[in-house]
């Protein structure tokens, strides 16, 4: 078997600078979380399958990396013919799913409510594009066990603060907080004479809107068996919303029982984080939001930057989804941060992740240096870092001009030549 220099499709190679740059973003994001009171958690990268195939991950299921079982008991699985029976465990797509089995196993350690901070990789088995990736870096906060809407207001506030901090190296001051509820948009699809039992797909393809407009959500609502008058009625009550901040005008048209506190809740979301946050930062009521997950049970989010057309963050209430591992009702909250669609903003405005500056010396060795010499180059770097600094020792290059510029791009700042006399 030929051996590959590429990495896998859709898998990328970091260098030195991308790290750079993707470190100091995440200092940033944390070190705003970490003021907000979040305390960062970690979760394997593997969960069970039967978590990830729970129906909760909407079209994420369909693009789990599943890890066979090993040993005698895929010896086993194999015998029994059941393609299902040889996966036991699988990548986890989100960070959602397996915080919610965390909290679960660790509640009576934990207090409450509890703000977690989670930064990992997630796999998808998506097609690779631009800005696509089949792993890929997500940054979370969640907030478990606050049934109120301080939940909601302050998951917006940090995130805000912390998409401004970041956004900022680049110049871009402006973004929009769409907000939403799902109980909101059910109501509408049940007023347009949807069945309860169709909701899912029904949602699943409103979260389309965005990409095949309202012809292309209109036919693939009929190509999924509804009538054309339901679909039509159900499409005219987002075509006629007026655009407003605040949803009681939204619900108002929809007329279904129980929305009132529903659109109250909301709008005092979006009213106090809006007070909360920085000038160049909009909030405001989307009654096309949609999220694709299907744990989402109350209030939903996503955050759009002006003149870029992508979302960069996104999340929403979870109230129910803890309880299926716990066995007891626990509310959960969360916004998770589109990391790598931030970085590609960024790279593209050419901001790159500044160097470590300050007492960083390299020591560049002559090829002719006797013993003795390159000893005593090697013993002043390792005092060196006895006292916190930074030192490294290197052969020395024939083109040592070129060889000291790329140190300093590393963050060098001092060189000591090492000759043979």
């Amino acid at each position: 078997m030929a051996f590959s220099k590429k990495p896998v499709k859709g898998m990328t190679d970091f260098l030195p600078a991308d790290m750079r740059l993707r470190e100091s973003v995440l200092a940033d994001i944390k070190r705003t979380y970490a003021q907000y009171g979040f305390a960062q958690i970690e979760t394997p990268m593997m969960e069970h399958i039967g978590n990830l195939t729970s129906k909760q991950g909407g079209d994420n299921e369909k693009l789990i990396f599943k890890v066979q079982k090993r040993g005698a008991a895929l010896a086993r699985a194999w015998e029994t013919g059941d393609r299902d029976e040889l996966v036991d465990n699988g990548l986890r797509y989100d960070l959602t799913v397996p915080l919610a089995r965390f909290y679960a196993n660790n509640k009576e350690q934990l207090p409450s409510p509890f703000r977690a901070l989670q930064v990992g990789p997630v796999w998808r088995a998506d097609q690779p594009a631009k800005g696509r990736f089949r792993q890929f870096t997500q940054c979370d906060i969640d907030v478990l066990g606050d049934a109120t809407n301080l939940a909601e207001i302050e998951l917006i506030t940090a995130t805000s603060d912390a998409l401004s901090r970041v956004l900022g190296r680049a110049g871009i001051n402006n973004f929009t907080v769409h907000v939403n509820d799902r109980r909101i948009l059910q109501a509408a699809a049940l007023r347009a004479g949807f069945a309860e039992e169709d909701l899912g797909g029904v949602l699943v393809t409103l979260d389309k809107l965005d990409k095949i407009g309202f012809d292309g959500v209109r036919a693939e609502l009929l190509e999924n068996g509804a009538e054309e008058a339901v679909a039509d009625a159900y499409l005219n009550l987002f075509r006629n919303s007026a655009d407003d901040t605040f949803s009681a005008g939204f619900c108002n048209t929809v007329d279904a029982e129980g929305l009132v506190d529903v659109a109250a809740n909301l709008d005092a979301i979006i009213a106090a984080a809006a007070s909360l946050t920085g000038d160049g930062v909009q909030i405001e009521f989307d009654p096309t939001l949609v999220r694709g997950m299907g744990y989402y049970t109350g209030p939903i989010f996503e955050v759009t930057v002006d003149n870029f057309g992508i979302s960069i963050a996104g999340g929403g209430r979870y109230d129910e989804m803890i309880g299926k591992f716990s066995g007891e009702d626990v509310c959960a909250c969360g916004f998770s941060i589109g990391f790598e669609r931030i970085i590609a903003v960024l790279r593209d405005a050419d901001v790159t992740g500044e160097a470590e500056s300050g007492d960083a010396v390299a020591f560049l060795v002559d090829a002719k240096a006797d013993s003795a010499r390159r000893l005593d180059a090697l013993r002043q770097a390792q005092q060196l870092r006895a006292e916190g600094k930074t030192a490294a020792v290197l052969p020395m290059r024939k083109n040592m001009k070129r060889q000291i510029q790329t140190l300093e791009a590393e963050g060098f700042t001092e060189f000591v030549k090492i000759y043979s006399d």
